[in-house]
């Protein structure tokens, strides 16, 4: 199932990321992992913010898709399901039905 996710990262430890110069790296490791459809960047409230749409087998996977956010950014993560327009087409066609 596709999710959005809305990552913010704690200030002070992505400060620490970014001085070591270990940023790039770990984020690249993490997308790899997550074979995102599309990752945007962005500040909000002062804090490095990402959204991710990514492919979510079932519930289970949610750890392996938080965890590593939370162990290297002690982020805030948000997981929204989400659709494209032809999915929400159907759904309000099986709505109808």
């Amino acid at each position: 199932m596709r999710a959005l996710l809305e990552i913010e990262l704690d200030t002070a430890t992505a400060n620490q990321v970014v001085r070591d110069g270990a940023v790039a790296e770990k984020f690249d490791r993490i997308m790899a992992g997550l074979k995102p459809e599309a990752v945007y960047a962005f500040a909000r409230n002062g804090r490095r913010c990402q959204i991710a749409v990514i492919d979510i087998p079932d519930e289970a996977a949610l750890p392996s898709v938080c965890e590593p956010f939370w162990l290297e950014f002690n982020a805030s993560v948000d997981v929204h399901l989400c659709m494209d327009t032809d999915q929400l087409r159907e759904g309000l066609r099986r709505l109808g039905s």
